[in-house]
């Protein structure tokens, strides 16, 4: 039995069952928005989320003219079904962004404080997504998510809470920084990130809690701020708990990406912080050996450009140690 037949099954199954329930027109609609969101949430192929996606417009002309509120819980669950369809252009994401909107106009008037928050949240998700394809300013995303968190909080919804706080920073590190207030805009990227780790922490979250800290050392390396070194070696100490996660038996690529992102960072930091023109030879060589490490991981793991950038990185790095040093350590001298 192939995916497409399951859906395609799924779908008749639904309609069989609709037919011959004994319930109301309301009841009905209902039924086929929770076998849409069962086809949504563990989807086998592509096929799987465009046959959510019918049932939901199904769900939404069987509601009875006077439930609008229904309707809407449909279409904002329609959208999110919208967002996941693999597609090339943008045509699902503009629709998904519609739906919501519409959606959430009802749901702002009618629906729960937790409804409102939750499609907000979808849709600033939307808003940057289409903000990375340069069809939207990333403004109405970030907008988007701050409305989210007026009931997504720390204390009530700290899962919620910590995704909503991770992707207004990587908007605000998205936005162009030409002006001053690009700095302000980088230091609530990072203040964004810490307020998402004060609710996630080692045991109980470790992947997203490596994740936040290898971004949090990405946000505190380019900061534009007086206290460069300083920012550096905080950057460099959350690399260091995001490797308590990210090893290289566990998650190997993952482990490449952070030790390549500390190497960096110790490329620009002097050996001894408290003499910042005494030169850094030393993380200099560091740098070069942790992306040699995360070179090897990269082609082992078949990611080729990736690989190609840190050859690039080492390269330089060795240009700057010097021709004495690239002997010395490659055994010719």
């Amino acid at each position: 039995m192939t995916n497409i037949s399951r859906a395609q099954q799924q779908v008749q199954a639904a309609m069989t069952a609709v037919e011959t329930a004994a319930a109301t027109q309301a009841e009905k609609a209902e039924m086929l928005m929770e076998i849409a969101m069962g086809l949504q949430q563990k989807p086998e192929r592509a096929e799987d989320i465009f046959a959510a996606v019918d049932l939901y417009k199904l769900a939404m002309d069987l509601a009875p003219e006077g439930e609008v509120l229904g309707v809407a819980r449909i279409r904002a669950r329609m959208a999110t079904a919208l967002m996941a369809v693999p597609a090339e252009d943008a045509t699902q994401l503009k629709e998904a962004k519609s739906e919501i909107e519409i959606a959430l106009a009802t749901l702002t008037a009618e629906g729960s404080d937790a409804e409102v928050a939750e499609a907000e949240m979808n849709l600033g998700l939307i808003c940057q997504t289409l903000a990375g394809m340069h069809l939207l300013p990333i403004q109405p995303a970030i907008s988007a998510y701050q409305r989210s968190l007026r009931t997504f909080d720390k204390t009530n919804y700290p899962k919620e809470f910590a995704v909503l706080q991770s992707n207004l920073a990587t908007a605000f590190l998205s936005m162009p920084f030409t002006d001053q207030s690009g700095k302000m805009r980088e230091a609530l990227a990072v203040q964004a990130f810490e307020e998402a780790l004060t609710v996630v922490n080692l045991i109980d979250h470790p992947n997203e809690y490596a994740m936040l800290q290898n971004n949090l050392g990405n946000a505190l390396q380019y900061v534009s701020s007086s206290h460069r070194v300083e920012n550096g070696y905080r950057a460099l100490e959350a690399y260091d708990e995001a490797l308590k996660v990210r090893t290289i038996r566990d998650m190997p690529e993952e482990y490449a990406n952070t030790i390549a992102n500390k190497a960096n960072c110790l490329s620009n930091l002097p050996d001894d912080p408290q003499n910042p023109d005494g030169g850094n030879f030393g993380n200099l060589t560091e740098a070069v050996r942790l992306l040699e490490e995360a070179r090897g991981v990269f082609a082992k793991r078949g990611a080729g450009e990736k690989a190609q950038a840190v050859s690039e990185a080492i390269a330089e790095l060795n240009a700057a140690l010097g021709p004495s040093t690239i002997l010395e350590r490659s055994g010719l001298q």
